[in-house]
């Protein structure tokens, strides 16, 4: 009695509860699957229309990061850039348009809305001049070929004896470019050539004005030539005919 007194009608009956409360279930799955059905409805919208109008198309292309080929590698971002959008950018058919320059590695694109577009390149620039035969190719730090770079062979240490493994140099030779490109500045217009050699079983490098440099592998090759700038600034020195840093923190001359 208290209760009608105060809502004026009678309470519910738990099982009169439990119908209205999976009456309301089916209602609620048409509603999530609408709503679902509207959102992916919206979203293949977008993919497909929104994204590729042309209120968004690249009028303006940046590139930083190139200093070889500049205005060739912003010429074919361009042209690529014709088919996308700030909304809409393809990687891929970035990384196609610039593949044939070989000293682009890798490429970084940014868009700004409305319509500009920002391309950061990450460059192989040569270290050394690769001799295969009659044959002569520049190559970078990493060891690969810069097929088709045009460059003064005159101003780039020589890799004598080289071979090539697909794209790249082979293991010896590949780990000569990694030294020659880890020379520090001042010694870079003093490098004459590197070669492998079977006696000593590593890399020997000519430097004007030094012995004979034996570098062991390709590997270290900054620690490498932190011991040798130590070793030719100090006054100590003598001056031995060969100079032996394959282990840096146990350099070895002899004379």
């Amino acid at each position: 009695m208290a209760t009608r007194a105060l809502t004026g009608r009678p309470p519910l009956r738990s099982a009169e509860t439990g119908r209205r409360i999976r009456a309301r279930g089916p209602v609620l799955r048409r509603r999530l699957v609408a709503g679902g059905v509207i959102a992916l409805a919206l979203y293949a919208g977008y993919l497909l229309w929104f994204r590729n109008l042309s209120w968004f198309s690249i009028d303006e292309v940046t590139v930083e990061g190139a200093t070889t080929s500049e205005r060739k590698i912003k010429a074919a971002i361009e042209g690529a850039a014709t088919d996308m959008t700030t909304l809409h950018l393809k990687d891929d058919a970035l990384a196609t348009a610039v593949s044939r320059f070989p000293t682009v590695a890798a490429i970084a694109a940014d868009a700004s809305f409305p319509h500009e577009l920002h391309v950061t390149v990450r460059e192989r620039l040569p270290v050394a001049v690769a001799e295969m035969g009659a044959r002569k190719v520049a190559v970078s730090p990493d060891g690969y070929m810069l097929v088709g770079l045009s460059f003064d062979p005159e101003r780039l240490p020589t890799i004598e004896g080289a071979s090539a493994s697909g794209p790249r140099l082979a293991e010896q030779a590949a780990g000569q470019a990694a030294i020659l490109g880890a020379a520090p500045e001042p010694f870079q217009e003093r490098l004459s050539s590197s070669s492998w050699d079977e006696e000593s079983d590593g890399i020997v490098v000519d430097l004007e004005g030094a012995p004979e440099l034996r570098f062991g592998d390709g590997s270290r090759a900054e620690d490498k030539w932190a011991a040798v700038v130590a070793i030719l600034s100090s006054e100590e020195r003598g001056s031995p005919s060969y100079l032996d840093v394959s282990v840096p923190e146990r350099p070895v001359s002899g004379g």
